[in-house]
């Protein structure tokens, strides 16, 4: 989702300043080999507060960045994600540094039940490990994956968290072994229409060597994909009974979450008018959708208000949250009409006054825009409440 800093004092430590120091410099680079040069210092850094526990100086820094403009915000953002997901490892006795790399499969999923999180049984994860190693890694490559299907709620909520995950994975991947959680440790989710379930593991090769099907010679992306789909979601179906499902690419740990983020918000439309159809008993021609950006100090999120027909009631809402780089939204409203056009709903209204970022104050649930204009709570007609999830992604 989109990394919104508001400025705020934050005190300024000798690690902070050199944190910005270097990032600012290598925005300024002009050469590969300069390049090199500031990436090393900043890396080694980086990977000292993250040893550390030591999230402060990184957020200070990223924090002065961000109001400062320019790239060296990216460029730190970057490095910093980098070091959490990524590192280098001597394999004892091998003579052979291994490259390694925290990855994550991400899956959409809908369901008119709750969608399940948690532990994987032992022959669903051996079954999931046979096909990324036929269609998503390299050959050859040693890896281990988490004994847990995240929620996005239960993914690391830090970089020194991605971080220790990281290591911990990298240990088992090592030696070619799983990573045994405690589900008892992981943080509660919330039911929602569609959400994201993660798989996450850890890949290693030799230093320089491919650790994706993609990177080899005879590989490619688009055919990763569509077998790791085909195959790969057959493998995840017993984790996700009575759910539709998309499974998306894996890929580096960071850059799955944002496919997913972006993916998940035509998915939770598609799904809406699924769970619409299938609910109600209408065709989604008999829908309509009101559409409405919502503010908080600035643009946050578009949501999308559905009634049935002319009527003014909102029976369900879907939430478009911006992303990173989005905060102008201009291109926000045509996507939103056209995935529900494709959907099959006819008639879509754009409203264009700010709502406030207002939710329920009885059960949390995000307010919706009704055809007139006004931010109300979505309800399903009175014999569908019960089954339906409450919150409404």
């Amino acid at each position: 989702m989109k990394r919104s800093r508001f400025s705020r004092r934050t005190k300024q430590t000798p690690d902070t300043d050199e944190l910005i120091r270097l990032a600012t410099q290598l925005s300024l680079s002009g050469s590969r080999l300069e390049d090199d040069f500031w990436e090393r210092r900043l890396a080694g850094l980086i990977d000292r507060l993250l040893a550390g526990n030591d999230e402060t100086a990184m957020n200070a820094a990223l924090d002065h960045l961000y109001g400062a403009g320019g790239r060296a915000y990216d460029e730190l953002a970057d490095m910093v994600e980098s070091c959490a997901e990524c590192g280098h490892h001597a394999m004892a006795g091998a003579g052979v540094d291994q490259d390694v790399l925290l990855f994550a499969a991400p899956v959409l999923a809908w369901s008119r039940y709750a969608i399940p999180a948690g532990p994987i049984a032992p022959e669903v994860l051996s079954n999931l490990r046979v096909q990324l190693q036929a269609h998503v890694l390299a050959a050859d490559v040693r890896f281990g994956l988490a004994d847990f299907f995240y929620s996005p709620d239960q993914l690391p909520q830090s970089y020194c968290d991605t971080a220790a995950l990281t290591e911990k994975l990298t240990k088992a991947a090592l030696h070619g072994r799983d990573l045994k959680l405690d589900a008892g440790q992981m943080a509660e989710t919330m039911s929602f229409l569609s959400d994201t379930r993660y798989l996450i593991g850890v890949v290693c090769a030799p230093t320089g060597t491919p650790l994706f099907r993609w990177q080899e010679e005879d590989g490619n992306r688009t055919d990763a994909h569509k077998q790791w789909r085909a195959q790969g979601g057959e493998a995840l179906r017993p984790l996700l009974p009575a759910c539709a499902l998309e499974p998306l690419l894996p890929q580096s740990f960071h850059a799955a979450v944002r496919e997913a983020d972006r993916a998940s918000r035509p998915y939770s439309l598609r799904s809406a008018v699924a769970f619409l159809q299938t609910t109600l008993n209408v065709s989604a021609a008999n829908l309509r959708a009101v559409v409405a950006p919502y503010y908080d100090r600035q643009i946050e999120e578009f949501r999308v208000g559905f009634t049935l027909g002319e009527a003014v009631e909102v029976v369900h809402g879907v939430v478009w949250p911006l992303l990173e780089n989005e905060e102008e939204a201009a291109e926000a409203p045509g996507q939103i009409e056209a995935v529900l056009r494709e959907a099959g709903v006819h008639e879509v209204l754009v409203l264009d006054h700010r709502f406030p970022l207002e939710y329920c104050d009885d059960c949390g649930a995000p307010l919706y825009p009704n055809p007139d204009g006004e931010p109300v709570h979505a309800e399903l007609p009175e014999q569908e409440e019960e089954a339906a999830p409450r919150h409404l992604h």
